[in-house]
């Protein structure tokens, strides 16, 4: 019996001293990993995701692709009824000729106008020579009859033409102001038929536009979710449709606490593992820090002026850009994924 206690009593020590040797190599394990990392797992995959919104009403008419799969930046993906965009269209063509007519009538019109200053001016000289006559006739009829050579009614006669070729000549000259003014009317009218045909262009250019907004295509290369469009549903301008997860845009969003970001710094390196791959090699970098911690740029952020304060640490959002990992791999990768990492702070 002595002998077997003696033999418990030194089994006790020697599992003790196991244990605090396990311990003590586990916590300097420890101790030198977080000396040289920060890690955290409130982490995930995050992409730039672009929704497709319509930017035409109507009903559609054809839808081009599936739900998940893979499309091209440009491709046609859904069709709307262009039935409605293309009487516009039709409309603002014939508006357009209207107009285009308006300004053949209104150069028409300027040529008149010239034509008729010609004639007005050639009036004008006619008229003076016609005055110029009849102004020596009476001259001449003034002298001849003082010394009574004339009648009193051949003077009159002769004072009447010069008066008469007068008022012609005054007639002739009004009539040439208004045929130049009338040139510069037309031409103003021109002017106006100039801007109804540009107005006119503008409003065909639209039509078009919005005819070719009946062809919803992809803005960027990447995988379709979040469809929202069935075939002849009606959409209305502005409503979402489905969205795109950009190809290529796959990156990291740590929250890290502030009490952690001492030491992180733009360009560190970054372990990442993802909980749906924990055996897959993904490395990264930090890309930059986002301005404001994660309960501030909530819809109801946290209000410390008012009722009981509770200091909670923040959580400030850290991107990270991976900057290796298998192809194969970043196909997989999915926004939302949960993910840890790990930034060593030291080498």
């Amino acid at each position: 019996m002595t002998t077997e206690i003696k033999k418990k009593n030194r089994v006790v020590p020697i599992i003790l001293g196991v244990l605090l040797v396990i311990g003590a190599i586990f916590g300097t394990k420890q101790y030198l990993y977080y000396s040289k990392h920060v890690d955290t797992d409130d982490a995930q995959i995050d992409g730039d995701i672009s929704p497709v919104v319509a930017r035409v009403g109507g009903y559609v008419k054809e839808i081009k692709f599936e739900e998940n799969t893979f499309v091209k930046e440009g491709d046609v993906l859904v069709k709307l009824d262009e039935s409605d965009y293309k009487v516009k269209l039709e409309q603002a063509n014939a508006g357009q000729l209207g107009a285009s007519a308006g300004v053949g009538v209104s150069q028409a019109q300027i040529a008149a106008s010239s034509a008729n200053t010609s004639t007005a001016k050639a009036n004008i000289e006619a008229a003076r020579v016609q005055l110029l006559l009849a102004q020596k006739d009476y001259a001449r009829y003034a002298n001849l009859v003082k010394d009574g050579s004339i009648t009193q009614q051949q003077f009159d006669q002769a004072k009447a033409q010069k008066e008469s070729a007068q008022a012609a000549f005054t007639a002739a000259n009004d009539q040439y102001v208004a045929a130049v003014k009338q040139v510069g009317t037309t031409q103003s009218q021109l002017a106006v038929s100039n801007t109804g045909v540009t107005a006119r262009q503008s409003e065909v250019d639209f039509a078009k536009l919005q005819l070719s907004y009946t062809e919803i295509k992809a803005p960027a290369s990447g995988i379709v979710s979040k469809k929202n469009v069935q075939k002849g549903q009606l959409v209305q301008a502005g409503q979402s449709l489905f969205a795109i997860v950009n190809e290529n845009s796959i990156y990291v969003t740590a929250n890290f606490k502030e009490t952690q970001i001492e030491d992180i710094t733009v360009g560190l390196k970054v372990k990442v593992e993802v909980d749906a791959y924990p055996d897959e090699d993904i490395q990264g970098e930090v890309y930059n820090f986002a301005p404001i911690t994660g309960a501030k740029g909530s819809l109801l952020p946290p209000d410390n002026a008012t009722g009981n304060f509770v200091k909670v640490v923040q959580r400030i959002p850290v991107k990270i850009k991976i900057t290796k990992a298998s192809k194969e791999m970043m196909a997989k990768l999915r926004p939302g994924m949960s993910v840890k990492v790990s930034v060593s702070i030291k080498d």
